[in-house]
């Protein structure tokens, strides 16, 4: 019976998409060429992965939601670009001073190879210090130990180690480009009289964002239920942390920075970000965004008081590249000048064999 419901569901789809001119994602591995995507609560599940996993792109891929980058899409989206004006999304590599979650600090040495004639630098960087993509190895689904498409522990360190299997090298040799869409939520909730501290626990509501999307123009429904988000379209979310760090002396920084970090629901680490909900979940799928990403620490309201992090989802679950600490100020006062709040944006993860993550290396333009 299920099997005889399956096919006449295909069948619907199929002469809705020949009314329509749409090309629906129906089997598995999906063609990122598809205009329409399955909900959240409709992906198929495939049976070596956990519950929820939308691991649909093919066995052995490592770019998750980067596939949704097509040629077509790109090219839509340089279109964009009118003006030439071109923002930077990088915080300097030595901001946060004191980084969280007990993170090395960054730092620069000048090397002379001839004294007044020539010389070289030298980093210490931890990549995810500063302005960063997480990559698929970060952080696992953790009931199951699992990271992005099948990957384990043993894959990414040890003697059993597949440098293959989920680096950011895959994200450094295509590249991340397409159009962007800001939502300056920090903006919208000083306008509305919402106080609040970006260095503490504070949650960003799924119907919050819908809110300081309209006060922009945006409807941030997916095309399919009526909206402006496009498949593909990179989303990020101004919180206010990168206002808020200028705003505080350099003590005030260190002190929060350096708070305990020990997990949980007490977790002393305590930022602003996204909210763990099912209506947050539902959207940040369903839009079918490549990437996510904001300027605060966690991107999600840290601790999570879920028996979930945002961060399993994203990263491991759905395979979507996640933003932290990327500077959105310049971003928003240009985008504000122009009332525009769409953009054509570039990223250039590290082509590192193995890699973790990646310095941000994001740009605007407009």
């Amino acid at each position: 019976m299920d099997e005889q419901l399956t096919k006449a569901s295909r069948r619907l789809t199929q002469v809705a998409d020949f009314l329509t001119g749409n090309k629906t994602a129906t089997t598995l591995p999906w063609d990122p060429n598809c205009t329409r995507f399955p909900a959240r609560k409709d992906v198929p599940k495939r049976e070596d992965a956990p519950d929820e996993a939308a691991w649909v792109w093919g066995k052995n891929d490592y770019l998750g939601r980067i596939n949704l980058l097509t040629p077509t899409r790109v090219a839509n989206s340089a279109k964009e670009i009118k003006l030439g004006y071109i923002v930077s999304l990088n915080l300097p590599l030595d901001v946060p001073k004191v980084p969280a979650f007990a993170r090395e600090e960054f730092k620069h040495e000048i090397k002379a190879l001839s004294e007044g004639v020539a010389y070289d630098d030298k980093y210490q960087l931890n990549t995810q210090s500063g302005t960063q993509f997480d990559g698929f190895r970060h952080i696992a689904h953790m009931p199951t130990k699992t990271f992005y498409n099948g990957t384990k522990g043993k894959d990414i360190q040890g003697p059993e180690q597949d440098p293959h299997k989920c680096g950011i090298h895959h994200w450094g040799k295509h590249g991340i480009a397409g159009r962007g869409i800001l939502l300056d939520y920090w903006t919208y909730a000083n306008e509305k009289g919402i106080i609040y501290d970006p260095y503490d626990h504070y949650t960003i509501s799924y119907s919050e964002l819908e809110a300081c999307g309209k006060s922009q123009g945006i409807d941030i429904r997916p095309s399919f239920q009526g909206g402006d988000i496009q498949v593909g379209d990179l989303l990020f979310i101004r919180s206010g942390f990168v206002a808020t760090y200028y705003t505080k002396s350099p003590d005030a920084r260190a002190v929060a920075a350096l708070r305990p970090h020990t997990g949980g629901k007490d977790d002393g680490q305590r930022w602003a970000g996204v909210k763990q909900e099912t209506a947050m979940l539902d959207w940040l799928h369903d839009c079918y965004f490549s990437v996510v990403a904001g300027d605060a620490p966690a991107f999600e309201a840290w601790p999570s008081q879920e028996d979930y992090m945002l961060h399993e989802y994203i990263l491991a679950l759905w395979g979507m590249p996640l933003g932290e600490m990327f500077d959105l100020e310049k971003l928003s006062s240009t985008c504000r000048e122009l009332e525009r709040w769409r953009f054509f944006v570039t990223s250039s993860p590290a082509n590192c064999v193995g890699g973790v993550s990646s310095h941000g290396n994001a740009m605007a333009f407009f």
